[in-house]
């Protein structure tokens, strides 16, 4: 057999691979995953909203909540290698292509290409968490952004880094909330099998979860470009300081309390995109 037999032959069985029922279960846990950080950093941020927060509502304080659960350390760990999960299924699709009819697309693979390095990187802090090494996954998030921002600045053209890498945050924000305000998310859906009141509920989780996400991101990469232009890496704010802000606006912790349950709703969006998400 010639060599371009035996390449062909390795394609169809890594594209086999690809469409296993094994990966598409690991992208179904990882949607799974994602819906309960999400759940749990809305419920934190709610619980600021109204003075009763002490947890920081970012991925460090959802970790931290699980913990402190019966069978806490079992849910880290299942909570993790649901995002390698997802993980993997971004990497295949980056690799062969995902379901659609512009799937095989170049932008399309290298949009699943960043996002199987997010969620890889998501998944490593939360496994680290679960292993023990807590400065990983539940150091603050706030603190981050000031530490990394600081080292970015450092760099040659270091202001001008930030302050891109913030607006293309700030620009992601906005096109992520403006595609569920179009419930954009249908054509990856099974919406065949969504009836009546069902497909009422995953669409108002669908477009307010996503609105409200796109709202957290966009707010945070513009003060990263604030903190660009003023060259002072502390203006620069993690997830649980660019919620905190929306209380400072003049419709105060009512604004950051919509928004929490936004962030929870999309968690429970991702549990419907585990159920009927086309894979």
């Amino acid at each position: 057999m010639s060599a371009w037999a035996l390449t062909r032959r390795g394609r169809r069985t890594a594209r086999r691979a690809s469409d296993s029922s094994a990966l598409e279960a690991a992208a179904r846990w990882g949607f799974t995953a994602r819906g309960v950080l999400y759940v749990l950093v809305g419920v934190l941020a709610l619980r600021i909203a109204f003075g009763q927060g002490t947890q920081e509502a970012d991925r460090g304080g959802a970790l931290s909540e699980v913990a402190g659960r019966p069978l806490g350390s079992f849910l880290l760990w299942a909570l993790g290698i649901g995002l390698v999960g997802m993980a993997l299924w971004r990497l295949s699709e980056a690799l062969f292509g995902a379901a659609g009819p512009d799937g095989h697309k170049p932008r399309k693979r290298l949009l699943s290409l960043a996002r199987f390095f997010f969620y890889g990187f998501v998944a490593y802090t939360v496994l680290s968490f679960a292993a023990g090494s807590r400065g990983s996954g539940s150091g603050s998030s706030d603190q981050q952004s000031e530490d990394v921002t600081a080292r970015a600045m450092e760099l040659p053209a270091g202001q001008w880094i930030v302050g891109v890498g913030g607006l293309a945050i700030a620009v992601t924000g906005v096109w992520i909330a403006v595609r569920a305000a179009l419930r954009k998310y249908h054509k990856h859906l099974k919406m065949g099998e969504l009836r009546g009141r069902t497909r009422q509920a995953v669409d108002v989780a669908g477009v307010a979860g996503g609105i409200a996400r796109g709202a957290v991101f966009a707010v945070l990469g513009g003060f990263a470009v604030k903190a660009a232009v003023d060259y002072e890496p502390d203006k620069a704010k993690g997830i649980d300081d660019t919620l905190r802000s929306f209380a400072g606006t003049p419709a105060g912790p009512w604004l950051l309390a919509l928004i929490a349950v936004g962030l929870a709703l999309f968690g429970v969006f991702s549990f419907a995109m585990a159920r009927w998400r086309k894979i």
